[in-house]
Formats: C-alpha cells, sequence, structure tokens
C-alpha cells in the first residue's frame, strides 16, 4: 500500500493508533501527517513501518509526547529526516549537532534567524526523547545530549547579542563568562530542566562616561534572558533560571569575579557551596571560568566541613518538603518527594564537601561519576552505592517519561488510574499497580540511606551561664552583634547558624579568661575587622584550637589584640606557617629580614617584620608551645637579627657591638630595651643607628637601644676606643659596672674578640676583691631604693628576694668561680658543675627565678610595655593569677611570697652571709 498526502489510508491509521498508548493522540498525528506529507518523497506507511528503530518505538513517542507529536505534526520532513539511519541509530556528539545546526542557520544567528536555532533546537529534543523511548539509549547518554543542545543554544544566542552589544556599544576590557549549575553543571539535563545559568565578568572598569563595565554586562545578561523568554511559533529555546546566582533574584544578573569572590566568602550559604558543586563554564572565556572556579575551590570543598553541614542539609529538605512538594505529594514527586533523586544528590553531593578538599577527584559535577568515585575510596558501602546508582537510574526515566509528554516541568507521578496505566506501560509495567510497588520500593530504600548519611542526630551543646561577665547587657548586646552583625549589616542565615555552633565553644573558653568582658570586645572588633564573617566562623568551628588562640590571645595581651585586629590576616599567615610549632633562631630570621629587601630610605618593611615576630611569639607562647625560657631567647633572637640587619644596612660594618644586659644573656622579656656598647671611633655611625632603630611609624619601632652603661653613662661618648674601654675598666669604673660585664657579649664588628678579653681581665680582676659581695648587696639596696615603687610586696623585681636579687646572687658567686657566662640559666649549671652550689639549692633558686620572670613576662605581654612591679588593685592581681594558670589568687599569692623567701634566703646564704 502506498499512503501518499491525498490517499488518507484511514483503515492503516486507525489500526497503528488502535496498539499504541493513546489511540486518539496518535490517530491525530498519523491523519495530520498524510495530509501534509511532501508528495516525491518516501511514502509515509514505508517511513512508519520501516522505520531504523521499529515502528514500535516511533508509535511509542507519537503516543506519549504530545509535543514532539505536535512537532511532526507542523513539520512532516523532520520525520523524515528521523528516519535517515545515521540520524537515529547513533549517538550525536557536540561536533555532530554544531555542524548539523551550522547547515540549518549558516554562520552567524541573528535575532532575524532564531526560529532556525529553536527549529533545530525541537528537531533534537524529538531524536533524543525517541532514542530513550526506544530504550537504545542509556542515562548517561540522553541527558548528555541533552545538555549539548542546551550549551550550544545559550553559546550562539550570547554570540550573537554579543557581537551585536560590541558593535553598538564598543568592546570592555573585560572577559565575560557563563556558567552551567544544576543539571546544565552536571550534564546531565532532563527533558524539561531549567537552565541554570551564572553571568560573570572578570573586571570592573569604564566603557564611556555613561556606561560602566557593569552595566554593559548586565544589559548583555538581560537580553540574553529575554531572548530565551520569547515566544515563537517553532517553540521556546530553555527556560533559564538565575536565582542560584549571589543574592538570588535581588542580586544584579551579572558580577564581577572579586564581587563573587566577596560575596560567597562573606555570605556564601550551604545550598551555594551544593550548587557550585555543578557549576561548569558553557561560554564566554574559558580562562575566566576556569579562575572562578579555581578561586572558589576552597569555598565548594573546604578543608574542614562544619560539623552541622549534614544538619544544614538535611534542614534544606525538610524546607523542600514542607515548602515546596507538600504532604499529599511527598510520596509521589520522584525528584523532590522521600527518597526521591534530590535525596540521592544530597547524599553525593554532601559526601563531595566533605571529603572533596582531600580527595580531588571528587569534585566531579556528575552525580553518577562522583557515586563511582565515593564507591572506589569506600566513603560508601559497595551495596549502598549500587543501591543509588540504579534508584537514580530508574527515578530519571520516571521523570523523563513524565516530562516528554509536554517538555512541561512535572516530577508528579499521576494518580489519576488511566494516566498512572499510560506511564507504567511505557516504563514497560504490565500494570499501573506494579509500577507503584517498584516506585515506592526505590524510593524506601533512598530514604534510607539518605536518613543514615544525613539526617543523623546530633545532641544540643550545653548552655553556658553569662554570669561569667562582669557587664552582662554589654556581653549579650556583644554576642547578639556577633551574631547578627552591625544594624546596616546583611547576615546571611548560614552565618547565624553556624555561630549558634560556635556560641557556646566560645563562652567556654572566655569561662576562663583572665577579663572575659575585655576579651569578648576584642573578638568583636576582630570579627568586624576579618569582614568575611562567615569564613572566620566556619574557621573557628572546624578548628577548636585556633578558637582557643584567639581567645587566650585577646586575653592574654592588648598589644597583640590590636595588631590582629588592625591586621587581621596576620592570624592565618602566622598559624598556617609549617614552621609555627618551632623556635626561629637568630640567623633565620636575618635570613628573612634579608629577603625584605628594605633600604635605608624605608625601613618599614623592618618594623613590620618586628611586629610580626612579636605576635608569632605571643601565639606560640599562649598556646604554650615554648617555655618562658625559650620565649626570651626567641626575643633575643629576633632583636638581635634586627639589629646587624640594620648595622648591615646604615654601612656599620666597622662599629663593634657588644651587648649587655638581658640582652647579652640571650633572655629579655617584652617591652625590653636592648643594652649595648659601642667600640671604635665613628660616633656619626652609632647615632644614625640608634635613632633609626629607635624611629616609630606607623607600623612602630624597630628596637629601642641603650647604650647608657658606656664609659660615664649618659655624660660620656657614645662610642669609645678600645684603649678607652681598657683605661676607664681598669681605673674609673664603677663596681657595678664591673659586675654588668658579667653579661657582656659580642654581637657584630671587628673588634669583637679585643673588648672581650679587655672586658674578661676587668671583670676577673673585680671579682677578686675581697669586699665584692659587700659591693654587689650594697649595689642591691641602692637599686630598691632608687628604683622601687614603694611596696616591697609588688616590687616583684627590685624588692626582698626579687628576680634582681636572684640575678645578683648568681652573679656574686659566678664571678668568685671566674665563670664567664653571660646567661643566667647558663651560669647557674655551670655553678652546679663546679660544686658552688648544690643542685637542690639550684633547682629551688631556678625555679623561683623562672617563676618570678614569668610574671614580668605576663605583665609586659599585655602591652609590650616594661613593667617591675604588680599591679595593686586586687581584682587586676587576680586577673594576673588566672593568667598565670592559677584562679585562686590566696594560692598564687602564696607562691609569689614562697618564690621571694626562697631567693632571699639563698641569697643571705650565699652573699650577705659571706659578706659579714
Amino acid at each position: 500500500m502506498m499512503l501518499h498526502p491525498m490517499d488518507r489510508g484511514d483503515r492503516w491509521i486507525r489500526e497503528k493508533a488502535a496498539a499504541s498508548l493513546d489511540p486518539p493522540q496518535v490517530e491525530t498525528t498519523l491523519s495530520q501527517l498524510s495530509e501534509k506529507w511532501p508528495a516525491n518523497a518516501v511514502p509515509l506507511i514505508d517511513v512508519v513501518e520501516q522505520f531504523p528503530l521499529g515502528e514500535a518505538a516511533l508509535l511509542h513517542l507519537l503516543a506519549v509526547s504530545s509535543i514532539c507529536a505536535a512537532r511532526l505534526r507542523r513539520n512532516p520532513e523532520a520525520l523524515l529526516w528521523l528516519h535517515q539511519s545515521d540520524v537515529c541509530l547513533a549517538s550525536r556528539g557536540y561536533a555532530e549537532m554544531f555542524n548539523e545546526l551550522h547547515t540549518l542557520a549558516g554562520d552567524s544567528i541573528s535575532e532575524e534567524n532564531f526560529g532556525a536555532l529553536r527549529f533545530w533546537k525541537g528537531r533534537e529534543m524529538t531524536r533524543v526523547a525517541l532514542r530513550e523511548l526506544a530504550n537504545v539509549a542509556p542515562l548517561e547518554e540522553t541527558t548528555g545530549e541533552l545538555s549539548q543542545i542546551a550549551e550550544i543554544c545559550v553559546r550562539r544566542v550570547f554570540q550573537s547579542i554579543n557581537a551585536e552589544f560590541k558593535q553598538r556599544y564598543g568592546s570592555p576590557h573585560a572577559e565575560f563568562a557563563i556558567l552551567a549549575l544544576g543539571k546544565l553543571g552536571g550534564g546531565e539535563l532532563n527533558h524539561s530542566s531549567d537552565v541554570d545559568l551564572l553571568f560573570l565578568y572578570s573586571d570592573e572598569g569604564q566603557l564611556s562616561p555613561h556606561l560602566s563595565y557593569h552595566e554593559f554586562f548586565n544589559r548583555l545578561a538581560k537580553k540574553i534572558l529575554e531572548t530565551f523568554s520569547i515566544p515563537h511559533p517553532e517553540g521556546s529555546l530553555f527556560r533559564i533560571d538565575l536565582r542560584l546566582r549571589p543574592e538570588g533574584s535581588a542580586g544584579p544578573l551579572a558580577r564581577s569575579l572579586e564581587s563573587m569572590e566577596n560575596y560567597y566568602a562573606g555570605f556564601g550559604e550551604t545550598w551555594e557551596r551544593l550548587a557550585l558543586i555543578k557549576a561548569r563554564g558553557i561560554g564566554g572565556s574559558r580562562e575566566l571560568a576556569y579562575e572562578f572556579l579555581r578561586q572558589h575551590q576552597p569555598f565548594i570543598y573546604p578543608s574542614s566541613p562544619t560539623p552541622d553541614l549534614l544538619d544544614e542539609i538535611a534542614n534544606i529538605k525538610r524546607r523542600i518538603e514542607r515548602d515546596v512538594v507538600g504532604h499529599d505529594e511527598l510520596e509521589r514527586d520522584v525528584k523532590l518527594g522521600r527518597g526521591g533523586i534530590r535525596e540521592i544528590e544530597f547524599v553525593v553531593q554532601a559526601l563531595q564537601l566533605i571529603h572533596g578538599a582531600h580527595h580531588a577527584f571528587l569534585q566531579e559535577a556528575s552525580t553518577l561519576k562522583a557515586l563511582r568515585g565515593l564507591r572506589q575510596l569506600d566513603l560508601l558501602p559497595r551495596d549502598e552505592v549500587l543501591t543509588l546508582d540504579k534508584a537514580y537510574r530508574f527515578l530519571r526515566r520516571v521523570e523523563h517519561r513524565l516530562q516528554i509528554e509536554a517538555e512541561q516541568q512535572t516530577h508528579t507521578v499521576p494518580r489519576e488510574p488511566e494516566a498512572l496505566r499510560r506511564l507504567a506501560l511505557s516504563l514497560r509495567f504490565s500494570s499501573g499497580e506494579r509500577f507503584t510497588v517498584a516506585l515506592q520500593e526505590k524510593m524506601r530504600t533512598v530514604r534510607s540511606i539518605f536518613e543514615r548519611v544525613i539526617s543523623g542526630t546530633h545532641a544540643e551543646p550545653a548552655k553556658i551561664d553569662l554570669e561569667i561577665f562582669s557587664n552582662q547587657k554589654r556581653a549579650v548586646k556583644a554576642l547578639a552583634d556577633l551574631a547578627q552583625g552591625p544594624a546596616s549589616f546583611h547576615i546571611a542565615p548560614r552565618t547565624r547558624q553556624i555561630f549558634r555552633k560556635l556560641r557556646p565553644v566560645l563562652l567556654e573558653w572566655l569561662a576562663k579568661a583572665a577579663d572575659p568582658d575585655a576579651t569578648l570586645n576584642q573578638l568583636v572588633r576582630f570579627v568586624e575587622a576579618y569582614g568575611l564573617r562567615s569564613l572566620l566562623f566556619e574557621l573557628l568551628v572546624t578548628n577548636p584550637r585556633l578558637l582557643e588562640l584567639l581567645v587566650k590571645t585577646f586575653d592574654a595581651s592588648r598589644f597583640a589584640s590590636e595588631l590582629l585586629i588592625r591586621r587581621p590576616q596576620l592570624l592565618e599567615d602566622i598559624t598556617r606557617d609549617p614552621t609555627f610549632h618551632e623556635p626561629r633562631s637568630m640567623a633565620e630570621n636575618l635570613r628573612r629580614i634579608d629577603s625584605l629587601g628594605a633600604d635605608a630610605s624605608n625601613l618599614d618593611p623592618i618594623r613590620a617584620y618586628r611586629q610580626r615576630q612579636l605576635l608569632r611569639i605571643i601565639l606560640r607562647e599562649v598556646l604554650g608551645l615554648s617555655s618562658p625560657a625559650a620565649t626570651f631567647t626567641e626575643l633575643s633572637d629576633v632583636a638581635e637579627a634586627c639589629l646587624l640587619y640594620m648595622a648591615r644596612l646604615l654601612g656599620n660594618e666597622q662599629l663593634t657591638i657588644i651587648a649587655l644586659g638581658k640582652f647579652g644573656g640571650r633572655e629579655i622579656s617584652y617591652g625590653a630595651d636592648l643594652d649595648v656598647l659601642f667600640v671604635g671611633d665613628d660616633t656619626r655611625a652609632a647615632q644614625n643607628l640608634v635613632i633609626a632603630m629607635a624611629q616609630p611609624t606607623a607600623e612602630g619601632n624597630i628596637w629601642a637601644l641603650d647604650a647608657r652603661l658606656r664609659p660615664e653613662g649618659e655624660k660620656g661618648p657614645i662610642v669609645c676606643s678600645l684603649e678607652t674601654y681598657q683605661s676607664y675598666y681598669a681605673n674609673r669604673a664603677q663596681p657595678w659596672e664591673l659586675q654588668a660585664l658579667t653579661r657582656a657579649r659580642a654581637v657584630s664588628g671587628p673588634l669583637q674578640n679585643e673588648f672581650t678579653e679587655i672586658a674578661k681581665r676587668a671583670w676577673r680582676r673585680a671579682s677578686q676583691d675581697a669586699d665584692l659581695p659587700i659591693r654587689i648587696d650594697s649595689m642591691l639596696e641602692r637599686i630598691r631604693r632608687e628604683r622601687g615603687s614603694g611596696s616591697d610586696f609588688l616590687d616583684f623585681k627590685t624588692g626582698t628576694g626579687g628576680s634582681i636579687e636572684g640575678e645578683f646572687l648568681v652573679q656574686a658567686l659566678q664571678m668568685r668561680a671566674d665563670i664567664w657566662e653571660p646567661n643566667w640559666a647558663g651560669a647557674l649549671d655551670r655553678l652546679c658543675e663546679t660544686r658552688r652550689m648544690t643542685d637542690s639549692e639550684a633547682a629551688k633558686l631556678k625555679g623561683a627565678y623562672t617563676f618570678l620572670r614569668r610574671c614580668e613576662s605576663v605583665l609586659r605581654r599585655f602591652d609590650n610595655k616594661s613593667i617591675s612591679a604588680f599591679p595593686s588593685d586586687p581584682n587586676e592581681q587576680r586577673k594576673l593569677a588566672i593568667r598565670l594558670g592559677h584562679h585562686d589568687l590566696d594560692g598564687f599569692r602564696e607562691k609569689y611570697v614562697d618564690a621571694r623567701e626562697t631567693i632571699h634566703a639563698l641569697y643571705n646564704l650565699r652573699v650577705k652571709n659571706a659578706s659579714a
């Protein structure tokens, strides 16, 4: 039988229609095709009965897809095209599709011939639906080809409008990129997906006095959006959805790369991480798309995800069920219902977020590929992976059948029995009941895995009493400011949620602080200065050690707090350094200062380096990574490196520098000046060095030098020759000046050895003086009179049994024993080795002296200033006690008194009695 346009063949049409799933629709379609069939074409009956994929496949398409049937009725040539074996029997790659479009529309597509693009899109969509219904295309092929069709449409529209805009407005010196999100980003589009896009441009700028780059690219984005939404006889292109962009519908259509970074770092929420997992460049600049993904990789795949990540995802799913699906449809919505496609995606994406930073091949936009990755890493049990894979394929097939009918966005299985039966038969089930049983079984298994992985319950942390604060009203406001931000500042819900997790841990640490009120205030200031509140809170929740460090630092040192508030980035710069847990030697400090490239006209890099190192030392100390002695050594090494560099920078190599005092012993504390002597004849060089080291700028100073221990003190010249030192020490030096040489240590210059020999000879002569103990004791009494605060109890340094008394005790003994050792602890060890002090005495002395030095260090650390006495205010004493690890003020005072009594008893035994 030859069926031509005017030869209706009604009986044949009715026979074919009767065998289909929808006889009326198939009969109507075949009848209208026969009327429009080209006279010189292969007869319709041959096309149907000899269809390459089989007659049943074609009739299946006509029965279940009203939109495809309408396309073929409108353009019978499309059926002839589908009848070609090379069209319908094999999958098509991007290049083949693109070439087909080129054949139809030529090199360029403009608004005038967008109809050709729509026709091409409709024909390709029909081909993909046909192959899926014929069961010859696996899921990955179907979703991949649908994604390619959408990509080509987006690119061609963008290219056309971009060319038009550049001709009209000019070309901005900035790149533009289109990123796909959602199912298009994953290359897994369905038959009626929205196309989720993100528009991005590289730089801000001005195209003309009246048109900025921001306006240009937003107009471009708007035009693209309008083009896709214009109705057309050939059908629509795709529904473009930009609601996944920053700020959603309230935000601009296009943003710069910097604006994107600021948004996601400050306001990005968990659902936006999930969305960006599927981000993929599909149009415009590939380099810009790559840079966006590279830049946001730490946001998408955090190295330490927050503990409440799974709770957030579970909450997102609950909101979808409540607000989008509704209770009545939960068992029938194959996408958003219980056990639907979205739950499979959430399981996969949650595990990608948790593990993606450490396993790069989990950074995969495709759900099925990521699922295979999870299996390979044993992050999901093998049987669960297979269950989710099968369920995903089944649910996507159901979704596609629902959407193929009219290419409408529906995911709900029909209740009406006849519609349910047709759906079941299309999916090769014998009845609607059997299909429903299979669907429910698949969704139940997905739900159980989702609940195991995602919906685990977590105990709420205990509440902390706000009575730890002196001013509870102010504390409540400060905590609210942390959670909500200033009144004019938008805080994302995710940020507030993370802070709820952070709050109890923060309060636990604040309860241990000496001054919770001031510490909280400093933290609020730091958070405001840090700027990216969400990122910081997430960092602190996932890294409790960092939160501990911040609270302890803000409590321990106002100096360090102000530096961190002024430069918040220093926190991560310092703590992420692999060497943070190690002390830094003088040589290493000098090498790093060398690398700064500072010159005499700009010393700020050295000043800034000194500030950073002081902060680093404080951070290490408050975390317990260094002992008091190690802290003093680190401070001395930084100071010496700065001094050596400056001497070299200013051309002072011929100036010999001698360290005295605690600098000589490499045991300076916070806020200390550097006691030095200058040997040589270049007075100007020494003066320049002193001025340059002390000159303050916004970066602070480098380090103050104190040269008052030179011959004749402040009245004498700042630089003396070797002969002057030799003569002075031999004839005019006071006993205390010779005693001070105990700590002399050559630092730099050509005359180091010569000065050291002169100093040793003078020191040894002084040590032979029979009245040495008397002279030392007299000097100690003089210091108490001249430098004491008036309260012997508060004067931990100059008072009776204070730290200076401990130092004079050791110096007196080492002078008698001829032990030349600038370091106090080193000298004490050598006194034990030479039996000048028993091990028991040395242990008591070291314990008592170290305690007083710790007190001094904690007091000085607060403002990085020299302090020699305890505060008189009992409340401030209580804070000091807590910072020293004593929560009982009376217990602290008892230990303090005991330390001073120990030093004084040993001093009386070894020095006072020896002078009697």
